[in-house]
């Protein structure tokens, strides 16, 4: 579940993101201001950060430079001010959006999905299975310390299946994240790419799974 922290020292304003938020599936948090802000980044783990700018005891401004020395989370700013000069301040600080009031509640919604999805694909970046292991940045994968080598498709395939593990994904879905495109015609290229893969992982090919009827899935 998405735990997000709403700080904002209007109380309508954290009310009305909250409620579209915990309708979205998300788990919220408050504070009214900036040093409550830090005292619950320190405590919990957050996955996005949605700090206002102008608040009592702290502002947006300090709270933000503070939390990204105590943790890497994505923060987006809400702002009643639009000069280009904070906007860019604020990037400059790291912080992943800036929206501005009045705001629609479920655009910033959408953003926080995005920005949460995107951190969360940006931290992991490698793989340990036991022996198996699999580096997403470098595209190398590693059998008991040894390096093994595959196509660039059978890479993109197994980094996918990866990073949806333990979830079933249709013929259609591997084809159109892992091809890029729409695939009407046979599918059978999905079979025989996974063939390949399960060759070149040897002892590990069993963590790919056939759902019957389907498709496949990598299994942990």
């Amino acid at each position: 579940m998405t735990k997000i922290l709403i700080v904002d020292d209007e109380v309508n304003i954290r009310e009305v993101v909250k409620e579209y938020a915990k309708v979205s599936g998300f788990e919220c948090m408050e504070a009214s201001d900036g040093l409550k802000a830090i005292e619950l980044v320190e405590e919990n783990d957050f996955d996005c950060v949605i700090l206002d700018i102008m608040m009592p005891e702290l502002d947006g401004f300090s709270a933000c430079k503070k939390i990204k020395k105590i943790k890497n989370v994505p923060i987006i700013m809400l702002s009643a001010r639009q000069e280009e000069n904070d906007k860019l301040f604020c990037f400059e600080m790291g912080v992943d959006d800036y929206v501005t009031k009045p705001f629609s509640p479920k655009e910033l919604v959408a953003r926080i999905k995005a920005v949460s999805e995107r951190h969360k694909n940006q931290q992991v970046l490698a793989y340990n299975y036991n022996g198996l292991k699999i580096d997403i940045n470098a595209r190398d994968v590693y059998i008991d310390d040894e390096k093994i080598m595959m196509t660039p498709k059978e890479m993109d395939l197994l980094i996918y299946l990866v990073q949806n593990k333990n979830i079933a994904l249709s013929r259609e879905k591997i084809l159109r994240a892992v091809w890029k495109y729409d695939y009407y015609g046979d599918d059978r290229t999905v079979d025989t790419h996974i063939k390949m893969l399960r060759h070149s992982l040897g002892k590990y090919r069993d963590h790919i799974v056939t759902v019957r009827g389907m498709g496949y899935k990598f299994e942990i």
